[in-house]
């Protein structure tokens, strides 16, 4: 028999040779590759993964045995301590592999496969045979802790759950020395297969606790902060406040009434062991985190008390691919953050369910054969379920918005609050390239305090901080995701402005009348048109009127409302033709003109590649076809032009009259839409002479009037 390198890659070879088994029957293989190789499901955390649909190609679990056992070859040690960590690492990762049938008898005979340290430690304790006692309790030892050091630092184990690695040298099996390094070893091979970079961003810290480790020592400074800290890890590694977010939660169970708040809350935590924490938890807010991890807790001390919380369902529910690539299921997400958020604090130290939540609740569930191991996830009814799965299928096309409408009244949620679900990453990265003619906005700016509405990804904050440092700016999105995301990065970057939930069409709610001097308004009026109702009905210039009299009613005297939107083109009668270079663009427009409900689109086919079309329809489909088929079905709920020029400028008088003054009114192209269209698409008059587009965009600033 070789070495347990060999044998995997022997097996992996044949595999890719017969399709099969390999060139050997599982039989014949040793017992932990018969474990690995008869794997039906594939146990992953979904942190180490860009995709799920890549588990279907390959047998995550022995690529990654594989790759550790490579590193240990690589290793200078002497024979004994190379052979003992080779059987360690063959063995350490067993009970994540077996059939179906085979995890279902292992759980009868006590097993745990759902924990796979003590888990694969029990197998290899029942499978291997042949070897002598001490150098058996040796090796199932280090199966039984493999990993936990690095999950300490991770936060997801106290460190007393690496005490029982100093036995041997009590026994006098090994030296400290001895028990170090093969405890180096160990932990270079198990973290550095899943990451090289992983292993030198922990090499110094695990090898301090190593040192505690063989000396039978404890690290001091432990304690709740610490340990919740490095919980969160990721999350504050994209921005939290971590330090902020303790003491809000702190103070909050200590106004619901718990004496002790935070630490007396967690108490339970103590001697608990967590799985699969980051993947579930990070992309949550702490203070959803801290609901959660107490949810649990309660939940593990229901009848005999659980030593082990695994949030690995969480994990599973809560990920799938979209386009190729792994993304949290924003629709879960939201419909989860919901029912935290209405849950008081004493209900949730109390374990209590969410009563008026019909189509979700959370749940703390054990196996029979395990019971010292708990999961936490959360339970969608049958009916939600099928409707948000609905809602993934339905990204694809116009059904987007309705599927979306039926979950928000399903739950109770608002529309703003599901605005670009998934290119929410691409649409913020666009607006921040598109700072060029936003920068004429700042010559405007009036006063010392200005509002951004809708910043996107905050290019115009940026520019405001860098161009105008002694302006106090603030951005107002009534979207979560994009509060979030500029919150993160306003921490990491260290910026000056802010960023915060608000309402456009009711900004009073949020400042005093008087205290903002510039309200900017940068390509976001359409959106309002677009997608926020006014007496319920969408693409209503109500919308638009109510957006801009609720900043009027916000700026001083001297004050100044800033827009930059789309416009429709004067005079509204012309026509252009629009012969195009796409043999599949004809089959474009007829989808738009049927999928658009912003208002009729009209056009008339007079050639197999060439239609006939009122202007504003034809720019208004162009707009959407600019963008390409990707970003199709958000781009079609957007009607960009909803009022030309000249009707904007009745619109203001109408709204302020001799109260506002409109200081600036131009319009202009934007260049990209040239060179996006030059290859697709050329635009004439009736008589086939080639015009260039009209202006795309109006850049208007309204300036409030004294009253004297």
């Amino acid at each position: 028999m070789g070495s347990a390198l060999d044998e995997i890659r022997a097996y992996m070879e044949g595999e890719e040779e017969d399709e099969g088994l390999g060139a050997r029957g599982v039989d014949e293989l040793p017992p932990w590759l018969q474990i690995l190789a008869s794997a039906e499901e594939y146990i992953v955390n979904y942190e180490r993964i860009g995709s799920i649909g890549e588990l279907e190609q390959l047998n995550p679990v022995l690529a990654y045995v594989e790759r550790s056992l490579d590193i240990l070859n690589g290793l200078q040690l002497s024979f004994w301590m190379k052979e003992l960590l080779e059987e360690v690492l063959a063995w350490s990762e067993t009970a994540k592999g077996g059939t179906r049938l085979d995890r279902i008898g292992w759980q009868r005979q006590g097993i745990n496969v759902f924990v796979h340290n003590e888990g694969s430690a029990d197998l290899y304790l029942a499978k291997s045979s042949g070897i002598a006692g001490d150098r058996r309790r040796l090796t199932a030892l280090l199966i039984r802790t493999h990993g936990l050091l690095g999950q300490y630092l991770r936060g997801e184990v106290p460190f007393a759950a690496n005490l029982p690695l100093h036995g041997p040298v009590d026994e006098g099996l090994l030296t400290e020395t001895e028990l170090a390094r093969l405890l180096m070893a160990l932990n270079r091979c198990v973290i550095g297969a899943v990451s090289e970079e992983l292993w030198q961003s922990v090499e110094s810290d695990l090898e301090a606790c190593v040192l505690h480790v063989s000396l039978g020592t404890v690290p001091e400074g432990d304690g709740l902060e610490r340990r919740l800290r490095r919980l969160r890890t990721e999350s504050i590694r994209r921005g939290e406040d971590f330090g902020g977010e303790l003491q809000s939660v702190d103070a909050q169970l200590r106004e619901a009434g718990l004496e002790g708040g935070l630490e007396r809350a967690f108490a339970r935590l103590d001697d608990k062991t967590l799985w699969y924490v980051e993947a579930a938890l990070s992309e949550f807010s702490f203070e959803e985190f801290a609901k959660m991890m107490l949810l649990a807790l309660r939940g593990a001390e229901e009848g005999p008390g659980a030593r082990h919380i695994s949030f690995e369902r969480l994990m599973h529910g809560l990920y799938y691919d979209y386009k190729g690539v792994k993304k949290i299921n924003l629709y879960k997400k939201r419909i989860i953050e919901k029912y935290l958020r209405e849950m008081h604090w004493t209900a949730v130290c109390e374990g209590e369910r969410h009563g008026d939540s019909p189509h979700l609740q959370h749940r703390t569930s054990r196996e029979k054969s395990n019971g010292d191991t708990c999961f936490f996830g959360f339970v969608f009814s049958p009916a939600a379920e099928k409707l948000i799965d609905f809602c993934v299928e339905a990204e694809k096309s116009p059904l987007y918005e309705r599927a979306v409408l039926m979950l928000m009244d399903l739950f109770g949620l608002r529309r703003d609050a599901y605005d670009r679900f998934h290119n929410e990453d691409e649409y913020l990265e666009t607006m921040n390239g598109s700072a060029g003619d936003k920068k004429i906005l700042l010559d405007w700016i009036a006063g010392s305090r200005v509002l951004d509405i809708g910043p996107g990804g905050g290019v115009l904050l940026d520019l405001i901080e860098r161009e105008l440092p002694d302006k106090e700016v603030i951005g107002v999105d009534i979207s979560e995701n994009v509060v979030e995301a500029l919150e993160r990065r306003r921490r990491l970057e260290g910026r000056s402005w802010r960023v915060m939930k608000g309402d456009a069409l009711n900004l009073s709610e949020s400042f005093e009348p008087g205290s903002v001097d510039t309200v900017v308004f940068s390509s976001i009026l359409h959106e309002l048109y677009s997608y926020i109702p006014f007496n319920g009905k969408k693409f209503n210039l109500d919308t638009v009127r109510a957006a801009l009299t609720s900043a009027f009613e916000l700026i001083p005297e001297g004050g100044r409302i800033l827009i930059r939107d789309g416009i429709m083109t004067e005079p509204a009668g012309q026509f252009r033709r629009l012969k195009f270079l796409d043999p599949d663009a004809m089959g474009r427009l007829e989808r738009y003109a049927a999928d658009f409900a912003g208002r009729r689109i009209a056009y008339e086919q007079i050639g197999p590649d060439e239609a006939r079309m009122p202007v504003n329809d034809a720019m208004e489909f162009l707009y959407t076809y600019t963008w390409g088929e990707e970003a199709y079905v958000h781009e079609v709920q957007e009607q960009f032009g909803y009022m030309t020029p000249s009707e904007y400028e009745a619109c203001i008088r109408e709204l302020f009259g001799d109260r506002a003054e409109i200081r600036l009114s131009r319009h202009f192209l934007q260049e990209g839409y040239t060179l996006a269209l030059r290859d697709k698409v050329r635009v004439t008059d009736d008589a086939g002479d080639e015009l260039p587009l009209p202006d795309s965009t109006c850049m208007i600033v309204i300036e409030k009037k004294s009253s004297a």
